[in-house]
């Protein structure tokens, strides 16, 4: 394993293995999903200091105003559901059971990516239940998998001041490890560039690299980077440098070697341009058409919240890629 020193002395270095290491395991091919994303509330308990989403508007969707999205998804032509939202109160198990049945209502297929390690702790809390069971209860009723976020970065005395409320670093990884044993797949995500390091930029990949072997159960890496606007966070740090950003890609293609096989660029965060930079950095996904986007918008981030398939495609190909459409599992679609 390279030293983090060996890392980031010779960057361009770095930056060309990962891309070596992408061509060996996926080559040329970039993938992309078309999908829908669905923050149901912006009301949380959870006091987050990088958070611009919570309690902005107050809002909470209705069951029947999360149908509507679901009909124009489908409409579109969307095969993934990515649906998320604050921290209610007292939502327990029957709440979000009733969301995955309002989307199940409206079409049987779609592949429904849901809930975040915390709203399954959350869930497990307000209903007096084991997470394992919560899980299960959630699969049962058409959860596919599970985004991987609320991890932010997975060393505890970094949490305790950018996220004390959350879930502990063991308790994200007990949530992920036992939604991949009874058979949900997940992403895994890493928010960087604020009061971290890149220690514990490498402690937290090594972390998930762990849970891979273990499991096999992670989809892909999410490196997030962090968004200064609006939030608390943002008067400690101003986010990482673009080149940060695509050192970051390149280390975590080459510190998850082989066991990850996907690393994914966000369009939204990163913007377009750089994203397709990060295509020869290790990269070779660029998310979804996303059609709605409130958490990163409300942090600041400038590039949209919808691109279409062909806009994504040509994005692709401008950057000297193979584009193809991929279900939420990496399984290419055409």
């Amino acid at each position: 394993m390279l030293a983090l020193d060996d890392l980031l002395r010779n960057p361009y270095e770095t930056l060309r293995v990962a891309d070596e290491l992408r061509r060996e395991l996926v080559g040329d091919t970039v993938t992309y999903v078309v999908n829908r994303n669905i923050n149901f509330t912006d009301i949380c308990i959870n006091d987050c200091k990088f958070c611009s989403f919570r309690n902005r508007r107050k809002y909470l969707l209705s069951l029947e105003e999360i149908k509507q999205k679901v009909e124009e998804a489908v409409e579109f032509g969307c095969t993934e559901l990515c649906i998320q939202g604050g921290l209610l109160p007292n939502a327990d198990i029957d709440f979000y059971v009733s969301i995955l049945q309002a989307v199940r209502e409206v079409d049987k297929k779609i592949h429904i990516h849901a809930f975040s390690p915390m709203e399954v702790v959350h869930a497990a809390r307000n209903s007096n239940m084991a997470v394992e069971d919560v899980l299960k209860e959630l699969k049962k009723e058409g959860l596919g998998s599970m985004p991987g976020t609320a991890a932010e970065i997975l060393d505890d005395r970094i949490r305790s001041f950018i996220c004390p409320k959350k879930l502990k670093t063991a308790e994200w990884v007990e949530v992920i490890k036992t939604a991949h044993r009874v058979g949900i797949p997940t992403t895994a995500t890493i928010m960087y560039g604020h009061i971290d390091t890149w220690e514990n930029r490498i402690n937290h990949l090594l972390l998930i690299k762990k849970i891979q072997q273990e499991t096999g159960g992670i989809t892909e890496l999410i490196p997030l980077p962090f968004m200064s606007k609006n939030n608390e966070l943002g008067k400690y740090s101003k986010g990482s440098s673009g080149f940060d950003d695509l050192l970051m890609i390149a280390i975590s293609r080459i510190l998850l070697y082989p066991e990850i096989r996907n690393i994914q660029a966000s369009w939204v965060k990163m913007g377009q341009k750089l994203a397709q930079a990060a295509l020869h950095v290790g990269a070779n996904d660029l998310g979804g058409t996303l059609m709605e986007e409130n958490i990163s918008k409300s942090a600041g981030a400038t590039s949209g919240e919808f691109m279409l398939p062909e806009e994504l495609r040509e994005l692709i190909k401008v950057a000297g890629r193979i584009p193809k459409q991929r279900d939420t599992l990496y399984n290419i679609l055409e």
